[in-house]
């Protein structure tokens, strides 16, 4: 057998194969790293490179933030690829703009001094607790976003830098007084009118409407008297919220389950240290510090001297009390093998660089008595057992249900569950439950729908699933006239008389403008009292576009409700003054779009200018 191997391998056949395959290699491999070197790069603006992952990151974290606002509407648009390619795309566009900046800020000679990014990291108030900076907070917040000190202040260098080219592009916009009092009269302009109202629905009361109307309206508008394709529905609902209201918690339970997991309700050892750091790898100074303290050099005075920890530097070091589980581990595994108050730890190496490490004070683990965590754990306790209790019967539910497909009764035992049935609902109409998407794809399928069996168990959220199955179909139909006629007649009287009503509204600013008022009293008609409205009113977009009477004169106009109804206006003074409390918004405003115009301005120069390279857009999802 082994020579027909090797008499196999030394054929000429298959040294050809194999060869072919280290050439594929060659060439599709190692080649990709030597020509497709610019697919490690998002974009290229000028000299400068926008690294793939950096990019990715960037899109990521803008996905998360516009999911946490939008929730599942988002979601659904991210279903449509054009549309993930323009969001991409738009991610990738203000990456470019922030190099763009970049380059324009170091072209202009600015420059960030470290004291200004110390200061901004310490005002920073995601890295505050109580008002004060947090040492244990900004590494934590670092740790989570993947960054080093160095790095960090690096990307606040950058960051300051753009921004003190935009400050001083939005430091060169102002407003005119005269554009403000312009602005502020045409947003407090308030306008006196005097208003009649031709109801339609009073109208619609005279409308008489023949068989023959009736008939060919219902005829036109065959969609609107459709009614839908509907199903009579039946399922069975199971959920561990549901379940919770079957369940006791007994106080022999509680006590038990409070005596075995007495550390989970106990606080965690705490101790409060002070450190003096070395960043990067400088071990030498780190070793010239630790000499001088094991000299008898005062700690906090070295740590306010030479600790690269600005944060705690002007504190002696301290970084106040801590816990297990937060800090570097290997800061936090020499910490908590400091034994005495006052004892100090060697150099100790953390991704941060060199610390010195000095124990303050310590506070032992107490454990909370159980008065004071009962309901918590009675809760604790009732949680997991409607989970563990839901995953049985689910379990049990899935084998029913796909045994005994032809109904519901089996299932509903099998899980002491009730079903409920619908009346026919269309997708429309359907209750909220069985909207879901998922349900109600399983209610459209053919094998519920059409052969009448059982669907999957559904998940409609966590611990909460659903089994349904169609009892009943009815098609499609134009319901007969007989049935709808109510509402036939309802919608052609309602558009009669609208008609009607736009009508005699035209007929009477005609001849009102005419000085004519007669058509007024002919019609029962007559104008209301004197009132002021503003560009809040409902009336509004009508009324503010009519022009300003002559002084002693009216002008009238048409409009409508919001309830449908047309409104014959007769406007009779426009106020136009300036409202001091609307200036300084509006300065604001004024200026906020200046700066915005400047700056976009600005970009479209820098792009013009600048060879800008994309690499990738609407890749991912």
């Amino acid at each position: 057998m082994m020579d027909r191997l090797r008499e196999g391998v030394n054929g000429i056949a298959v040294k050809i194969i194999l060869g072919l395959i280290i050439l594929s290699f060659v060439f599709a491999g190692i080649g990709s790293y030597i020509t497709g070197g610019s697919n490690n790069a998002a974009a290229k603006v000028g000299n400068t490179e926008i690294a793939r992952g950096e990019f990715e990151q960037a899109y990521q974290n803008e996905r998360n933030r516009m999911q946490s606002q939008l929730g599942d509407y988002f979601a659904q648009m991210l279903a449509d690829p054009a549309y993930v390619e323009s969001f991409r795309k738009s991610v990738l566009d203000r990456m470019v703009n922030d190099a763009l900046l970049q380059q324009q800020a170091e072209a202009l000679g600015l420059r960030i001094s470290d004291a200004q990014i110390r200061t901004t990291i310490l005002e920073m108030p995601q890295f505050q607790t109580a008002g004060q900076f947090d040492q244990d907070v900004y590494q934590a917040a670092l740790r989570r976003a993947g960054f080093s000190a160095e790095s960090f202040a690096e990307y606040m260098r950058r960051d300051l830098m753009r921004n003190q080219l935009v400050t001083a592009l939005q430091g060169s916009e102002f407003a005119l007084q005269g554009e403000i009092d312009a602005q502020s009269k045409l947003i407090a302009q308030t306008r006196d009118i005097r208003t009649v109202s031709l109801s339609v629905a009073d109208l619609a009361k005279g409308i008489k409407l023949t068989d023959e109307q009736i008939e060919q309206y219902y005829n036109e508008n065959p969609q609107a008297y459709t009614r839908p394709e509907q199903a009579k529905v039946s399922y069975i609902e199971l959920s561990s919220e549901a379940l919770k209201s079957q369940i006791k918690i007994s106080d022999e339970e509680a006590q038990k389950y409070y005596q075995e997991h007495l550390d989970k309700y106990s606080t965690q050892e705490q101790r409060k240290v002070s450190h003096i750091l070395v960043q990067g790898d400088d071990k030498a100074k780190a070793q010239a510090i630790l000499d001088e303290l094991n000299g008898g050099a005062d700690f906090a005075k070295l740590a306010e001297e030479k600790s690269d920890d600005f944060g705690s530097a002007d504190a002696g070091g301290d970084l106040g009390w801590i816990e297990r589980d937060v800090m570097d581990p290997a800061f936090e595994k020499a910490a908590f093998a400091l034994k005495n108050i006052g004892d100090m730890t060697g150099l100790v190496k953390s991704e941060f660089g060199y610390h010195i490490i000095k124990l303050d004070e310590l506070k032992a683990s107490q454990v909370k008595p159980y008065t004071e965590v009962a309901a918590e754990i009675k809760q604790e306790l009732l949680d997991q057992h409607a989970v563990d209790e839901f995953y049985e019967k689910q379990t049990q539910l899935e084998k029913v249900a796909f045994e005994f497909p032809d109904s519901l009764d089996d299932s509903a035992e099998a899980i002491n569950a009730k079903i409920i049935t619908t009346d026919f609902i269309s997708q429309a109409d359907a209750p909220e439950l069985l909207k879901t998407p998922a349900v109600m794809q399983a209610i459209l399928s053919p094998e519920v729908k059409e052969d009448g069996l059982n669907s999957e168990v559904i998940e409609v959220a966590p611990e909460h699933v659903i089994v349904v199955r169609v009892e009943d179909t009815r098609d499609e139909a134009v319901l007969p006239l007989e049935e709808v006629k109510a509402q036939v007649v309802a919608s052609l009287s309602a558009e009669k008389a609208e008609q009607q009503a736009v009508e005699l509204g035209a007929s009477l600013v005609k001849e009102l403008k005419q000085g004519n008022k007669a058509p007024l009293a002919a019609n029962h008609l007559e104008f209301t009292e004197l009132k002021t409205i503003d560009r809040n009113s409902p009336l509004a977009a009508s009324v503010f576009a009519l022009p300003k009477p002559e002084k002693g004169q009216v002008v009238f106009g048409q409009s409508k409700d919001q309830d449908g109804n047309i409104i014959v206006v007769e406007l009779s003074k426009v106020t136009a003054q300036i409202n001091p409390a609307y200036s300084t918004q509006i300065g604001a405003q004024l200026e906020r779009v200046g700066n915005q115009q400047d700056l976009t301005n600005i970009l479209n120069v820098l792009r013009k200018n600048t060879d800008i390279e994309y690499y990738v857009v609407g890749q991912g999802q």
